[in-house]
């Protein structure tokens, strides 16, 4: 009797959403953000958030600082290369969902070069020929389709998202090769180096909102959204401040 692995799983999720893609029209421009966040479950999101900075400072955040001290820096470029490289099929398969088939042809170039040339990621050789990284995800794809943003979410363990771009988590994970280079003896801690390594780069912004920030929740509910605007409208985002709500503090 044979069974099912992840990998053969992840294959099935992925063909079930381009076959989705398929079906689906693709709409010109996103849908306007509505003037403040709609967060009907602050609640609950909020105690989410409390318990992920509980894990961030007794667990995420002593691992990063102590990854930095002792990894010089070009390693740790070398890492971010690799994971960045190994996510990258996830942008390529975006960006031909969104019908941007020269960019996705573009990015496939990028991809095929930095796993080759660039020894599997680890140096980012394509942006030294003119093929700079682009970045799509499922959530940016589900924008293009017309789906607003919809209600804010607090994920356990990764922070940040809304009910359309929570829909990129299997997506992303089933686009992300390091799930098909072995068991999960393999693939766990190259998913805990990635976080590690992710959490270190990111551990500037996250001092600054500790010290900054009236209350943490908001500014960051408000980050997450003009960051993801920004991504979405490709840089030229609505004239909505996420940040309106703050003045009330």
């Amino acid at each position: 009797m044979s069974s099912i692995g992840p990998a053969s799983t992840a294959l099935r999720l992925l063909l079930a959403v381009m076959a989705l893609s398929l079906m689906t029209a693709c709409a010109s421009t996103p849908p306007t953000p509505k003037k403040q966040v709609y967060d009907p479950l602050e609640p609950m999101n909020r105690s989410v958030y409390a318990f992920n900075q509980r894990l961030d400072r007794y667990v995420a955040a002593p691992l990063a600082r102590g990854y930095v001290r002792v990894t010089p820096e070009f390693m740790r470029d070398g890492v971010t290369n690799f994971f960045r490289n190994a996510r990258y099929p996830g942008t390529i398969v975006n960006g031909a969902f969104q019908g941007k088939w020269s960019q996705s042809g573009r990015d496939t170039g990028r991809f095929l070069i930095n796993s080759t040339a660039g020894l599997l990621g680890l140096f980012d050789v394509a942006q030294h020929v003119g093929l700079e990284r682009n970045e799509e995800d499922f959530g940016k794809t589900l924008a293009g389709w017309g789906v607003s943003e919809g209600a804010h979410l607090e994920i356990p363990a990764l922070g940040p998202s809304n009910t359309r771009d929570v829909h990129d988590i299997p997506v992303s994970a089933v686009t992300n090769l390091t799930i098909y280079l072995g068991g999960w003896t393999v693939v766990l801690p190259l998913y805990v180096l990635d976080a590690v390594n992710t959490r270190a780069r990111l551990d500037t912004a996250a001092r600054f909102r500790s010290e900054a920030a009236l209350d943490e929740y908001v500014f960051t509910r408000g980050a997450y959204r003009s960051y993801r605007n920004n991504v979405i409208f490709e840089g030229n985002p609505p004239e909505v401040d996420p940040f309106d709500e703050l003045e009330d503090w």
